[in-house]
């Protein structure tokens, strides 16, 4: 569409590919008789869940059917080692039947199984044993190692207490106790976390295969680079849009990188972006899918569990911190244009925005019916329901985007048609739907043992006086240290993982010294995301780099740069009692007058640390302007009007320096 020759060659694009496999995790494909069973199942999963979502099924029941297809699939989808990879394994195959053993155990024992939580019998031990593991294998196969090392030490944690030294003692836990409190009550593996992904995330992961297979996604990249592509900084606003619309309904950073970047890097290197840069920025990008409504990452669903707080609230609170994101990636896009001198880039003829919105903007129905849903009333299961069969509906007003095709139904002789049905692009987004979230429940089914060790050990009120302590009582410092907590966290771990960990060990530091909850658990959020541009684990930046051929290290670091100014807006919201206005929350004895104050002073500090990271505002900066700029953005952040009136005579102050050297400049030309 752009007019340019592909750059993206096979091997890069399955370089990349491999990075969504670190991230989701790398399954194997068969096929065959065996294939299709594996694919009945994953379908089966998604099927079930719809069904859950719109008709009558017990919590209980729904966690423990959830973590039973996980764990079935998980271990006969996710190889033991990469040596493995597309090799049947008859362990694998006792593992998932163990698996359903143990939850069909659960299930049967009924509400006796769950009133002996505080007394189970051997063969309740032993269950709850073999899940436990299980479980910790399972989250190996599909994260990683750290995952499941981090849930052992939690465990041991808890076994430990009385030998430990102050102020980490507690009275300890034996096996029995731990069983019944991970197995056979909805504290433990089937807790909060499974709760939320089992009623929420697998919802949205489909909802968000449909629109990818109904060819939604293409359609917002082609709007956006429609809509951008024919100025000078044409080709960075187009990726910075096109990432927020593919990446709403996603929620997953890599997969966005991927799929944007082997559209958009042709048009970027064009424009005069290097690979490296061209990487930072597609990273950039992608990340700001896990921040953007309506679906966010998965982490939020967990937010509004753990706050108890509808998924409507999430949104909101995400809303202006999100604008902020991209606002801040506008002015990098911008500043780029005029440092690197960029080209404007042709859009082919036939490829307008009119032209687009006409045969294919029907799909934006499919984004704005989730929020009308919630905001007439309905839960956020429900809305998901409702708008995954909006988006359904809605696929068949273009042939090409359509989920079935129609004709399968008369085709002759009989039942042909449903035969080629389990084929159907629908049958594929079922499946992509419950396999593209396995990973997650894997994480979710893992970090239930952290949740329940430290709900039941306290550790989330001593570890916060620990913090505090160290911090001095400083609530500056308390919000540096759990910054550095969760950076560290997310540097080994996925994003939901992260903060899991973080929400119930680092959250009620900043709680206890005042913030609000729901300001607390975002900035844990916020700084979670920050794994997806941290090494070791800086997964969208290095499968950037495999699409554009650069280096995956400086690759990440221009992503930090593209994104660093706009990381600094939490502390905004946890150190400023105005700050809570950027979640769209009144401040105590506030107004709207306060959020709109805010929100300006926000985006000031943007502005002013965009200019002192590129070191250009309108012109090349000076170290002392650089310097002027940094120290500005810095004040803007921090909660006192004096800094914001002297950070607003810095930024001042550079501003006029930049003036006057342009007009010196011109007039020595002249």
């Amino acid at each position: 569409m752009i007019g340019v020759e592909p750059v993206v060659t096979e091997q890069q694009l399955k370089k990349a590919e491999e990075f969504i496999a670190a991230e989701e995790g790398a399954h194997h494909r068969f096929a065959g008789a065996w294939g299709h069973f594996l694919f009945a199942v994953a379908v089966a999963m998604s099927v079930y869940h719809l069904y859950a979502a719109y008709g009558i099924v017990t919590t209980t029941t729904l966690r423990y059917v959830h973590v039973g297809f996980t764990l079935f699939l998980v271990f006969l989808l996710f190889p033991a080692t990469r040596r493995l990879r597309h090799r049947f394994s008859i362990v694998d195959l006792v593992c998932a039947i163990a698996g359903v053993v143990t939850i069909a155990y659960a299930l049967a024992g009924g509400d006796d199984f769950l009133d002996r939580g505080t007394a189970p019998t051997l063969t309740d031990n032993v269950m709850g044993i073999v899940l436990v593991l299980l479980v910790l294998e399972a989250a190996r196969r599909s994260t990683g190692w750290v995952m499941p090392l981090v849930c052992v030490l939690f465990i041991v944690y808890a076994m430990a207490g009385s030998q430990l030294p102050p102020p980490w003692t507690h009275r300890g836990y034996d096996i029995g106790r731990l069983v019944g409190t991970m197995y056979m009550t909805l504290e433990g593996i089937f807790g909060s976390p499974v709760d939320v992904s089992s009623s929420l995330i697998i919802l949205f992961t489909i909802f968000g295969a449909v629109l990818q297979f109904s060819n939604a996604g293409q359609f917002f990249i082609d709007f956006s680079l429609a809509a951008f592509g024919g100025r000078a900084t044409g080709a960075g606003r187009a990726v910075t849009a096109a990432s927020f619309l593919l990446g709403g309904p996603s929620g997953s950073g890599v997969a966005t990188t991927v799929t944007l970047g082997t559209v958009a890097y042709p048009m970027l290197a064009k424009a005069g972006y290097g690979k490296n840069a061209a990487g930072g920025l597609l990273a950039a990008g992608g990340l700001g899918a896990i921040l953007s409504p309506p679906v966010l990452g998965a982490a939020a669903f967990l937010i509004a569990e753990f706050l108890k707080i509808s998924y409507l609230d999430v949104i909101r609170m995400a809303t202006i911190p999100t604008c902020l994101y991209y606002f801040s990636l506008f002015l990098m896009v911008e500043i780029d244009a005029r440092k690197l001198g960029m080209k404007r880039i042709e859009i082919a003829p036939g490829a307008g925005v009119w032209q687009l919105t006409k045969t294919m903007g029907f799909h934006f129905s499919s984004l704005v019916s989730i929020i009308v849903f919630l905001l007439i009333g309905y839960s956020p299961i429900a809305s998901v329901f409702w708008s995954t069969v909006v988006a359904f509906l809605v696929s068949f007003l273009n042939r090409d985007c359509a989920l079935l095709d129609l004709s399968l139904f008369t085709a002759r002789p009989p039942g042909w048609g449903w035969l080629l049905l389990r084929r159907s692009k629908l049958m594929l987004a079922l499946e992509a739907g419950s396999v593209g979230m396995l990973n997650v429940a894997a994480t979710c089914a893992a970090a239930g043992l952290i949740v329940g060790v430290v709900t039941l050990t306290g550790l989330g009120l001593r570890f916060a006086d620990i913090v505090i302590t160290y911090a001095g009582g400083s609530l500056v410092l308390t919000a540096i240290y759990a910054a550095l907590i969760v950076w560290v966290v997310g540097l080994a771990v996925p994003v939901t993982a992260s903060y899991i960990i973080c929400a119930v060990v680092a959250a009620p530091a900043l709680i206890k010294l005042g913030v609000p909850d729901f300001a607390a658990h975002m900035f844990i959020f916020y700084y979670a995301v920050l794994s997806e541009v941290s090494p070791p684990t800086a997964l969208s930046p290095f499968a950037a780099a495999a699409i554009t051929g650069g280096d995956p290290y400086k690759t990440t670091l221009q992503s930090w740069k593209y994104t660093l100014p706009a990381f600094i807006v939490p502390f905004i919201f946890v150190l400023d009692p105005l700050g809570v206005g950027l979640l769209l929350a009144l401040p105590k004895g506030g107004s709207w007058g306060d959020v709109v104050w805010v929100t300006v002073l926000a985006m000031l500090a943007l502005v002013a640390l965009a200019a002192a990271a590129e070191g250009w505002l309108f012109e090349k900066t000076s170290i002392i302007e650089r310097t002027l700029l940094l120290a500005a953005g810095l004040l803007f952040v921090y909660p006192h009007a004096l800094f914001d009136a002297i950070g607003f005579v810095l930024l001042c102050v550079a501003v006029m320096m930049q003036v006057v050297r342009r007009r010196k400049a011109a007039s020595v030309g002249a």
